[in-house]
């Protein structure tokens, strides 16, 4: 139970297998080290609409989604030194984790050795109280979770950056993309539109691999040298051997091994899509050439802040489509058509 709650509109599922419809929380006076941020803008990401769903078996009712919020701080508790009250501000996909682990310590969060605790559908650290996301009027968080949206960033654009931005930059910058090589990026949505805009501003030779030539001029315009449509049975024999890096953005398992065949020696595919079936992955598509297959999840707080300085910096946000909140169960069904270019981004002023 909130001792001291504020009433706070959102949209929330209230049971499996229903729709997103308005719905009455309660957010927490800012403790000591809080900040309490008036939402402007919540991106809407493909993982929100597994959630609902219940896809990834893990879902918890009532349901409030959003993990991609940007706003302006309210007001800040009397230890808070990073914020103060008209701030531009983010909150992203996690807002709490141990802060002892070997990870925490390395601003690591996202790999929390205990739990990082999810913005949404999830539990806090007492075990008892649920996380309830950005679809709604405000949220409050500790300071050490919310980062600093650049004057430059229209709040609107920014707000994709704090899933599909992070998500992408931080394999992109561990993984060395950068001058001399080479990066492919399979999918051209939510998630891979930001990685071909970051990839290209960090230096790297960009290729956009998808089923078919529909968005070619869009990669191209995000700084996409090369596209490949793997409808194009030549094309894709054409870029067997090529890569440095492949960033891989969907969520179907399929093509896999078609994929891993486009690496250099050495190469690695990073999975950052979340297939809900098995990879059908062939041992001889890595044995040869000593390829790798990984994963990546998000990033950390202070990789987070510096990604969105480095998007500051270089002019870079998402492409978007602002909705009501009032559609969204619409722009869901839409979402799954691939009809969007290239993010839904709610409007929370709707939904007063």
């Amino acid at each position: 139970m909130i001792k001291t709650a504020i009433k706070t509109k959102a949209y929330a599922a209230t049971a499996h297998g229903e729709e997103l419809k308005p719905l009455e929380i309660q957010r927490r006076e800012p403790g000591p080290n809080d900040v309490l941020i008036n939402i402007k803008f919540c991106g809407v990401c493909h993982s929100d609409v597994h959630q609902i769903k219940d896809e990834w078996s893990n879902s918890k009712y009532p349901m409030v989604p959003g993990h991609e919020i940007v706003g302006i701080v309210d007001k800040v508790g009397d230890k808070v030194s990073k914020f103060k009250a008209g701030d531009r501000v983010g909150v992203g996909c996690m807002v709490d984790s141990c802060r002892e682990c070997d990870s925490c310590k390395n601003d690591l969060e996202q790999y929390c050795e205990k739990r990082m605790v999810l913005t949404y559908n999830d539990i806090e650290l007492d075990d008892k109280t649920p996380t309830l996301g950005g679809y709604s009027e405000r949220i409050t968080v500790d300071e050490h979770f919310v980062v600093r949206i650049p004057d430059n960033l229209p709040l609107d654009k920014a707000a994709p950056l704090l899933c599909a931005g992070i998500t992408t930059y931080s394999p992109l910058v561990h993984w060395g993309a950068g001058p001399g090589k080479s990066v492919a990026v399979v999918g051209l949505g939510g998630l891979g539109h930001m990685a071909v805009k970051l990839a290209h501003a960090l230096g790297a030779e960009v290729t956009v691999i998808s089923r078919s030539y529909n968005k070619k001029t869009d990669a191209e315009a995000m700084g996409a040298k090369h596209y490949v449509a793997t409808s194009d049975f030549e094309a894709t024999e054409k870029s067997q051997n090529k890569f440095d890096l492949i960033i891989n953005t969907v969520s179907s398992a399929a093509d896999m091994n078609t994929y891993l065949g486009m690496l250099k020696r050495d190469g690695t595919m990073v999975l950052v899509g979340a297939p809900s079936d098995e990879l059908p992955i062939q041992a001889f598509s890595i044995i040869p050439h000593r390829k790798s297959l990984s994963g990546s999840t998000i990033g950390g707080i202070r990789e987070t802040q510096e990604m969105l300085d480095f998007c500051g910096k270089h002019d870079i946000t998402s492409d978007i489509e602002v909705i009501p909140i009032n559609v969204i169960n619409d722009a869901y069904e839409r979402l799954l058509k691939s009809d969007v270019r290239y993010r839904f981004v709610i409007d929370i002023d709707s939904l007063k």
